[in-house]
């Protein structure tokens, strides 16, 4: 009985070695957001100069399309971690189960600020949630009825904005940036309106479909996951704005500034105490099952959690990550370093 007992996990490491490649990988492989790309690719530079271990292979995928390889199956030609600027969905949850991985670890990183930015070659914009809803909507409230967005310069939507043509470079669908910014800025604005705001105490799903479609009419351009894309594109546009995460605009904060949002600017302090109001959390998730096949897996997760990297004077924060509280990165610390798995799991 010792016998077999002992030969149940090398079995399940040939199984699953034998499903995902010929041979095993010696490296991990990372996925996923965009925005927690910078982060990771630290974590991982540092890993591969501190430990035994080869330095990780980071890809930027966006959040959604992360998630999507993530749960692809089990096996060394997938993923072992995906990042995310959302947390995972039930959903996706779900494929994931429907595709074998069922072992699903959380870790909360941080967090991050979501901004509309431009270049300081022009005025920093003063925008309110509303305004952002009203400039981005496909349809907007006008005279009690829902209508096509009219909106064409940002003058349109208040006389003290810049008269100039509505512009706006963001991510697609598939990053959970664009998530966040749809779910925080725009319908934050769809509910300051009494209309949208009725609509959504009677019928939910039709305020959300108002609330979280984007115009179609060239006034929102797809930039893709690229997020330095944007603000290169910024610098060359001085009339565009960019959406992206904090740490980006932290980053190039000699090129680009943030627009402030409902008079609050996006500072690394305004985001840390809450009082910046388009803020989200970022995780990474871990395949449990690929722990102890692709070796470094813990060591990499104990190094991203660490003091030295996600504490308050860690080189994340340098990066441009809004590290969690003290007692909240203790508790993430301990649970991602016993593999605790998802509580919906």
């Amino acid at each position: 009985m010792k016998f077999r007992i002992a030969l149940l996990p090398l079995a399940t490491a040939v199984l699953l070695l034998s499903a995902g490649a010929a041979e095993a990988r010696d490296q991990l492989r990372i996925v996923g957001s965009s925005t927690v790309f910078p982060f990771s690719t630290a974590v991982a530079e540092q890993f591969g100069k501190t430990t035994s271990f080869k330095t990780p292979v980071v890809e930027s995928t966006g959040s959604g399309g992360g998630l999507k390889l993530f749960c692809s199956g089990v096996g060394t030609r997938t993923p072992d971690i995906t990042n995310s600027s959302r947390r995972i969905k039930a959903s996706e949850i779900a494929k994931c189960a429907d595709h074998g991985v069922t072992e699903i670890v959380e870790v909360k990183i941080g967090f991050d600020g979501i901004v509309l930015a431009n270049s300081k070659a022009s005025p920093r914009y003063t925008l309110t949630k509303e305004q952002i809803y009203r400039a981005l909507a496909k349809q907007v409230p006008v005279d009690g009825k829902l209508v096509d967005n009219p909106y064409r310069k940002w003058s349109d939507l208040d006389a003290s904005l810049p008269g100039v043509k509505i512009e706006v470079l963001g991510p697609p669908p598939t990053s959970g940036t664009r998530d966040a910014f749809v779910e925080l800025a725009m319908e934050g604005g769809a509910k300051q309106i009494p209309m949208l705001s009725e609509l959504k105490a009677t019928d939910k799903q039709a305020f959300k479909a108002v609330a979280h479609t984007i115009r179609e009419d060239g006034a929102y351009i797809e930039a893709g996951e690229n997020d330095n894309l944007i603000v290169q594109k910024l610098e060359a546009n001085p009339n565009a704005l960019g959406v992206f995460g904090f740490s980006f605009l932290d980053q190039n904060a000699d090129k680009i500034q943030g627009s402030r949002v409902g008079g609050v600017e996006p500072t690394f302090e305004n985001i840390a105490s809450g009082e910046y109001g388009v803020s989200r959390s970022l995780f990474f998730y871990v395949k449990k099952a690929h722990v102890g096949v692709v070796p470094g897996i813990q060591e990499y997760v104990a190094e991203f959690t660490s003091e030295r990297a996600a504490g308050d004077e860690g080189y994340l924060a340098d990066k441009g990550l809004i590290p969690l509280p003290a007692a909240e990165r203790s508790l993430v610390r301990n649970s991602a370093g016993g593999l605790s798995l998802l509580s919906s799991n």
